[in-house]
């Protein structure tokens, strides 16, 4: 992969974590953050689909590499979700 299909991955991972995060109703940080939450979405909202059987649709290929937009979407929102209860069961707040 080159460099600029590698920034341009991150782009749409940066956009997917930001948009699950807003579903989520809850922000963990900066664009780092985002990105970072963008690519466990990815692999919690495969892994769902996959365990319910649900098939893949809106999958970006940058440069023969599948990126599923809308699984990324849901998982980042579903990660974000977790962490949102997480933090306020150990910190007593919504912080």
């Amino acid at each position: 992969m080159t460099l600029v299909g590698f920034l341009i991955l991150l782009l749409i991972a940066a956009l997917c974590g930001g948009i699950g995060q807003s579903l989520a109703g809850f922000d963990l940080g900066g664009c780092l953050v985002s990105i970072f939450v963008g690519f466990i979405g990815a692999y919690i909202g495969l892994w769902i689909a996959q365990k319910m059987g649900l098939p893949d649709f809106f999958t970006i290929s940058i440069q023969g590499k599948p990126f599923p937009v809308i699984w990324a979407i849901i998982g980042s929102a579903i990660f974000t979700f977790i962490i949102a209860l997480l933090r306020r069961a150990f910190t007593g707040r919504g912080d």
